[in-house]
């Protein structure tokens, strides 16, 4: 009798039960999501058991989920002219800080995630958790599991101002060290909170407010119109 075989999913959710809190398989891609709580130990099992053998962390970001799904492009009151699209521009983080939409979006907003690679099996896997608090996002670390996540999470703490509890050094990465807020979330303002520049009198480099206006940019698209293919079609003509 042949030996019963399983897919990574179905090994997945037989393994960690009430733990895979959500298993998806799109583009041949699959994605596990457990509590914060569990975060660390699911991925230490990952790493560990001979069935999964996840022994490489390729990456860990972090995602911003405010307004997720919602769109500010106007795609059925634009003109059939000029512009493809319009847009709304009340998008989160389209204003300065204090009048800035703050979209809406699922209750869970902020999530870590780690993208593992099994040599030994040849298969990828994603990692998700939701930090259960919004205010102040905290998951555990990931550092003693695998040492090279360290940069990761600064990264992600960063830009997102996840926590990451347990992280041995955990300070900005990229930002200036008088940086305020955390510029990949949704509702940082896209022109900044402040500009700086280089003062010739004071010799030293200055923060100033921003004197950029907020817009939004939209490209011009051209749409089919016989009037371009005809255009290209006589200017081809002309050529030959």
């Amino acid at each position: 009798m042949p030996e019963q075989t399983f897919t990574l999913s179905e090994r997945l959710k037989i393994r960690f039960g009430d733990k895979a809190l959500a298993l998806v398989d799109a583009f041949g891609e699959t994605t596990l999501e457990v509590p914060a709580a569990d975060w660390r130990d699911v991925v230490r099992a990952l790493r560990d058991e001979s069935e999964f053998v996840f022994e490489l962390l390729i990456d860990v970001c972090g995602v911003d989920y405010l307004s997720y799904g919602e769109a500010e492009w106007d795609t059925t009151k634009v003109s059939s002219e000029g512009f493809s699209r319009g847009v709304e521009g009340q998008g989160a983080g389209r204003f300065d800080w204090q009048h800035r939409p703050r979209g809406g979006g699922p209750d869970r907003r902020f999530a870590a995630v780690a993208h593992l690679l099994s040599l030994q099996h040849n298969r990828r896997l994603r990692v998700r958790c939701f930090a259960p608090d919004n205010d102040l996002p905290v998951v555990p670390s990931l550092v003693e599991v695998y040492p090279v996540a360290n940069w990761f999470e600064r990264e992600a703490f960063d830009l997102f101002g996840i926590l990451f509890e347990g992280h041995p050094d955990l300070r900005r990465i990229l930002t200036d060290y008088g940086f305020v807020g955390h510029p990949f979330r949704k509702d940082f303002p896209l022109i900044g909170n402040v500009e700086v520049r280089y003062d010739a009198d004071k010799k030293r480099v200055v923060y100033e407010p921003v004197s950029i206006e907020p817009r939004v940019g939209v490209p011009r698209v051209l749409r089919e119109d016989s009037r371009w293919q005809q255009a290209q079609a006589e200017g081809t003509q002309v050529k030959k």
